[in-house]
């Protein structure tokens, strides 16, 4: 594995941060909570969007934020990327941060009154859970011209490690979900990128048109893949019904990221929930962690949520909020 070691520099603004300690998780302001339950530490290792980390001995009590993300300021991101999404996964002993990083500063198109931005899933790494994350060989995972996010991880039954990405509806005007190779070490892509399924395919997610009449949303968001305990591959994703954030889920009919994928009717999580991932605690509980979306005023409030699954039989299953007052 190569891997750059000059010219670092964080991706956090310059400002003073507040560390704060013993903190319950519905007091920490967060979308996109991933969860890392890794067991050389024995610790829980939350991050997403911003790209900032918290640990957690107990899953209750939360100590952070720590800035754990080093790019290159010469590359493509520039100085100060955007960091949205960020997921941390351990593989072959090293520790990965899949992440969406995003330069204001390059304007890729222009799609009606839109401007899009450089914006790419990409994969930094580390020996160790709390990092620094750092980058690898490859500059770029997915093509420059497109707008990608929300990149997740995924090793198929062929054994090879593939990333799961969200290919923005602000350019394609009906986002999708596509999958890419990756080289054996997670350091760059092979080959191009393949369709899974489109926001279309969703029998739930819904919008209006300019003209007030119904069809189907056109975002997705947040993938991240499962296998139930009958073996059968699923993915959750995230979307809208009219104004309020949504989460589904999909199944492989092949059991292989190939699919075809089958959407399921109904949503699978409660309204304004979403950006979903599932981990297993220290004790074997498989839980979920998504995110809140709630409008307070004029600003959008997220906060992390944990709900209790079901996996062992077909279907994924949601019990109950984990660790309720």
């Amino acid at each position: 594995m190569f891997i750059c070691f000059l010219f670092f520099s964080t991706t956090q603004a310059q400002k003073k941060r507040i560390f704060k300690e013993s903190i319950p998780l519905d007091s920490i302001r967060l979308s996109d909570p991933a969860i890392l339950a890794d067991k050389k530490t024995n610790l829980y290792y939350m991050t997403g969007t911003g790209g900032l980390l918290w640990k957690s001995k107990d899953l209750k009590s939360w100590s952070g934020p720590y800035d754990i993300v080093k790019t290159d300021p010469n590359s493509w991101m520039g100085t100060n990327p955007m960091i949205w999404a960020a997921e941390l996964h351990f593989y072959k002993n090293k520790y990965y941060d899949f992440a969406t990083f995003t330069n204001r500063d390059k304007i890729i198109d222009k799609v009606g009154n839109n401007n899009i931005e450089r914006r790419a899933s990409h994969i930094l790494v580390s020996d160790k859970a709390e990092g620094p994350y750092i980058p690898m060989k490859d500059e770029n995972y997915l093509p420059a011209n497109k707008p990608t996010l929300d990149g997740t991880f995924w090793v198929d039954k062929n054994g090879k490690p593939y990333m799961i990405y969200c290919y923005e509806w602000l350019q394609n005007g009906n986002g999708t979900i596509e999958k890419i190779e990756l080289k054996p070490d997670l350091s760059g892509s092979v080959g191009e990128g393949k369709l899974l399924f489109k926001a279309s395919d969703s029998p739930w997610s819904r919008e209006k048109d300019a003209n007030g009449n119904d069809k189907p949303n056109k975002v997705t968001d947040g993938p991240y893949l499962f296998k139930t305990g009958t073996g059968r591959l699923g993915m959750i994703w995230t979307s809208w019904i009219y104004d309020v954030y949504t989460q589904g889920v999909a199944y492989s009919k092949s059991g292989t990221l190939d699919g075809p994928w089958i959407q399921e009717k109904d949503p699978v999580t409660p309204p304004n929930f979403g950006h979903g991932m599932l981990f297993q605690t220290f004790e074997g509980k498989w839980l979920m962690s998504v995110h809140s979306h709630k409008k307070v005023g004029d600003k959008t409030v997220r906060i992390p949520k944990l709900f209790e699954i079901d996996l062992s039989g077909d279907k994924l299953v949601v019990l109950k909020p984990y660790l309720q007052k």
